[in-house]
C-alpha cells in the first residue's frame, strides 16, 4: 500500500497561500532513495513526465505511459513525509476528453497516494482542468514551453520571444488559472513576460527557465545535480554527481582487478561454536 498523506505533510492551500509571501521550492524525483534527500529541503516533489528521458533514456516525454508515472510516484510517496507530492499526468492520458483525465487522475491519485496532478495546460485544456478540480483533484498547470508538446514545436524552443507567443502563453495561464490550478509551472519563456503572468494570475506561479519573480522555482533534480555532461543554460549545478559516480566506479574497477577487493573487512569467516 502507498503512504496516504501524513500529519505535517504541506497541503495544496498551504502551496497556494505562498503567492507572494514567501519562494516555494520545488525539485523532481523519480525514486524513493532521492525523494527521501530532498524532502527535508522542499516544499513540491514533482514526480514528472521528464523521467522518461532521465531515467529511461526516451528522447522526449511522448512515450512516457501512465504506469510508468505511478510506478515512480508510488516510489517519491514512500521515500517522502513532509512535502506536497504532484504527479504529471503523461502524454495521452487526459487529452482526449474532460472524463479521461479525470479516470487518469483518479487511478494516480489512488495507486499512488499522491496529492496532486500536473497537466500541460494550454487553452484548450481549461474545460478539463475546471472538470478535475469541481470534482476534487487538485490541479497544477504548466504553460510556456511544453514538453509534451515538443513534436507540434520541433523542439524544445523557449517561448515569448515573438508578440504571437507572448499572448498564447499570457492566455494559456489566465485560462488555467480561471479552470482553478493551485500552482502553474511556467517554462521557458522570456523572463520579462513570466514577470507579467506571476502579476496576472491569482495562483503561484513556479519558474523553470524563466524569472527569479517567479513565486517559485523548479528544475529536474539531475540537472542541478551535474548528473548529465551537457547542462541547460536555465540550470545551476550544486553538485558534480556525474564526476563522483565515474570515479567510484572507475576505483571500484581498478580495485577488483587488483584483488584488493573485497577485503578482509568485506568477507564473512566461519566461525566454530562453543
Amino acid at each position: 500500500m502507498p503512504n496516504q498523506q501524513r500529519p505535517g505533510r504541506i497541503t495544496v492551500p498551504a502551496i497556494r497561500a505562498m503567492k507572494r509571501r514567501e519562494k516555494i521550492v520545488c525539485l523532481t524525483a523519480y525514486t524513493a532513495p532521492v525523494a527521501a534527500l530532498l524532502d527535508p529541503h522542499v516544499d513540491v516533489l514533482l514526480v514528472g513526465d521528464s523521467v522518461g528521458m532521465v531515467v529511461h533514456g526516451l528522447p522526449t516525454p511522448t512515450a512516457v505511459t501512465l504506469e510508468m508515472m505511478i510506478l515512480h510516484g508510488q516510489a517519491v510517496v514512500r521515500g517522502s513525509s513532509r512535502a506536497l507530492v504532484v504527479v504529471d499526468l503523461p502524454f495521452g492520458s487526459f487529452e482526449a476528453s474532460p472524463e479521461q483525465a479525470f479516470a487518469s487522475s483518479v487511478r494516480v491519485m489512488q495507486e499512488t497516494g499522491c496529492h496532486a496532478v500536473k497537466i500541460e495546460a494550454g487553452e484548450a485544456l481549461a474545460p478539463t482542468i475546471a472538470f478535475l478540480v469541481q470534482r476534487g483533484v487538485p490541479v497544477m498547470g504548466h504553460v510556456g514551453l511544453r514538453p509534451q508538446a515538443v513534436h507540434v514545436d520541433g523542439g524544445f524552443k523557449a517561448k515569448g520571444r515573438t508578440a504571437g507567443e507572448r499572448t498564447r502563453a499570457l492566455a494559456e495561464a489566465r485560462a488555467a488559472d480561471e479552470a482553478g490550478c493551485f500552482a502553474i509551472v511556467v517554462e521557458g519563456v522570456a523572463a520579462d513576460l513570466a514577470d507579467e503572468i506571476t502579476r496576472t494570475v491569482a495562483a503561484p506561479t513556479i519558474g523553470i527557465g524563466a524569472s527569479s519573480v517567479c513565486d517559485g522555482q523548479v528544475l529536474v533534480s539531475d540537472d542541478m545535480l551535474g548528473l548529465f555532461e551537457r547542462t541547460p543554460k536555465f540550470v545551476r549545478r550544486y553538485a558534480d554527481i556525474r564526476s563522483a559516480i565515474g570515479g567510484a566506479a572507475a576505483q571500484y574497477a581498478a580495485d577488483v582487478r587488483a584483488g584488493t577487493f573485497p577485503g578482509e573487512t568485506e568477507v564473512y569467516r566461519f566461525k566454530p561454536e562453543g
